[in-house]
């Protein structure tokens, strides 16, 4: 632990921290979805995790439809809202054809779109990814990195997670048992904690 994250561990007190978490994957038993709802049981204090489940219903993305419905569809209006009520977001993406799913580069388009209001500039996230292959998320993770770097997204740099042969970490009921691999989530979302602390103290002095 650094001494900022110690810091901010021993300051952030009540005031509480909202983190939505996007899982890249429509698949009913997506191994990242798995990721982030083990994600939101071992959170640290004052930190709570809501994972999105409503990715399916994100139209793809159309300048015509965003025109003629205000802004998007009531579902991409609904997720707009999450994001700008957040105090950060986590994503966990699969690896398809060595890059991001379209669904969540599809998501991304959405939410980038600065009317009415820009939900991801400057907005903190933290990425990770799981994959049943044994090399884990890299590409995917970097290519969503890239586009969100476009977003102007605070994107924390690291620490980073890899997940691979994700199919011997669950048990058959859902839940991650490999507890290396907890032990390593938690200490991304501790320091994901300290990220997001950051950004709000730079917000207040520079604000």
């Amino acid at each position: 632990m650094t001494a900022f994250q110690a810091l901010s561990k021993s300051n952030r007190g009540d005031a509480g921290m909202r983190v939505l978490a996007l899982p890249g994957s429509l698949r009913r038993d997506s191994w990242n979805l798995r990721l982030l709802e083990a994600a939101a049981s071992c959170a640290p204090p004052g930190m709570a995790i809501d994972v999105h489940r409503a990715l399916a219903a994100i139209p793809l993305f159309n300048e015509d439809l965003e025109d003629d419905s205000g802004g998007g569809p009531e579902a991409v209006r609904r997720l707009r809202a999450a994001v700008a009520s957040a105090d950060g977001l986590l994503i966990a993406t699969p690896e398809y054809n060595q890059s991001m799913p379209g669904v969540l580069k599809n998501t991304i388009d959405w939410l980038s779109r600065a009317a009415p209001d820009e939900v991801l500039a400057g907005k903190p996230v933290a990425v990770i990814g799981a994959s049943s292959g044994r090399w884990g998320t890299r590409l995917a993770q970097h290519a969503l990195r890239q586009t969100l770097c476009a977003t102007e997204s605070r994107v924390m740099p690291a620490p980073a997670l890899y997940i691979g042969n994700v199919q011997e970490l669950f048990d058959d009921a859902g839940r991650l048992q490999d507890m290396g691999t907890r032990q390593s989530l938690q200490a991304l979302l501790d320091a994901f904690a300290s990220w997001i602390d950051l950004g709000r103290l730079q917000h207040h002095a520079y604000g």
